[in-house]
């Protein structure tokens, strides 16, 4: 029996210990990039649909999303209500805030109003924000995560081993790029907050897979919902979805940049780290996990990164090492 079986069979089992005598259906409710798993509780009886998430005890520490469910709930955010738990064996029984993603739903005619929602919750979790109860989002973390570009994309991925001065100016330009993100304000910072972890609910949106949450600059979840892995939209139009934010934010008391300026220039800084991040996760997702579905989504992210890349003088040494790159895409199925 496989390992994923023998979780499966234990997870009924303690479902059934929740919902003694109630006959129960169990179906997958998501994917996810982690060892994490979910799956949609439905009741014979017609009662209201529950979520179980799995996450392996090896793997998997069910305590950080507890954590910020009850940080983000005290805030406001609609976050999924914990109703049982199982640490030992990494089970949580959970509210169903549905299956409609903003990805499904977002189209031209409510992406205004669904990003206006999304906004106002985000405003909400940074206004709770205080130091030193998640964890900081330093120069350690930061730079870390820069690092996965040069090991899974440029190496595993396009198979290009740096020369000498590739790697000083691409370490160059880092040192650039961390001193922009950690000059930043800091807030409460869910991490993904996108369009795959936001539902359309009531009230809206639904806020889902915040346990990696951290103490970090004001502008990395604005990267996350206007600079989207998953779906893209006109610059124009999340220029002005982003002014709308800074205005708002402004009257809330957050500390974003007096000058927008200069809080745009943040956002495009911290840009430029999501994105360079996130090129080199999902190639180590397929080469090293074997997922291949982010695949497809890498060329929207490398536009991002290309366009901000070329805006900006400092960045210019990364923006001739993508230029250099675009040619070593070929083989891998798609262009800069």
């Amino acid at each position: 029996m496989g390992r994923n079986m023998e979780r499966t069979q234990a997870l009924r089992h303690w479902i059934g210990q929740q919902f003694p005598g109630r006959d129960f259906s169990l179906a997958p409710a998501s994917a996810d990039a982690s060892f994490r798993r979910y799956f949609r509780v439905s009741f014979e009886d017609g009662a209201p649909s529950r979520i179980v998430m799995d996450a392996p005890p090896a793997h998997e520490d069910c305590r950080p999303y507890l954590h910020v469910a009850r940080l983000f709930a005290a805030a406001g955010a609609h976050v999924p209500e914990v109703f049982a738990t199982d640490l030992e064996q990494g089970f949580l029984l959970l509210s169903d805030l549905g299956d409609t993603t903003y990805l499904s739903a977002l189209n031209a005619g409510n992406a205004p109003a669904l990003y206006a929602d999304a906004l106002d919750a985000l405003i909400r979790i940074q206004q709770a924000s205080r130091p030193g109860v998640l964890p900081e989002y330093d120069c350690a973390l930061l730079a870390r995560e820069l690092d996965l570009f040069p090991e899974w994309y440029v190496g595993r991925h396009l198979g290009h081993t740096l020369s000498e001065a590739e790697d000083a100016a691409l370490r160059q330009c880092f040192e650039r790029i961390l001193a922009v993100n950690l000059a930043e304000p800091r807030v409460f910072v869910h991490r993904d907050y996108h369009s795959r972890n936001l539902m359309v609910t009531r009230p809206n949106p639904g806020v889902l897979d915040f346990q990696d949450a951290v103490y970090g600059p004001v502008t990395y979840d604005l990267v996350s919902l206007f600079k989207d892995a998953y779906v893209e939209w006109d610059e124009g139009l999340t220029l002005d979805w982003l002014i709308r934010y800074w205005e708002k934010a402004r009257r809330a008391g957050l500390p974003v940049h007096p000058d927008f300026a200069a809080f745009h220039r943040d956002y495009e800084w911290m840009g430029v780290q999501r994105h360079v991040k996130v090129l080199g996760i999902f190639a180590r997702l397929w080469h090293r996990d074997g997922k291949d579905g982010y695949l497809a989504d890498m060329p929207r992210v490398a536009r991002y990164l290309r366009r901000a890349c070329e805006r900006y003088r400092d960045l210019a040494p990364l923006a001739r090492l993508l230029d250099d790159l675009e040619g070593r895409c070929a083989h891998v199925g798609y262009t800069f």
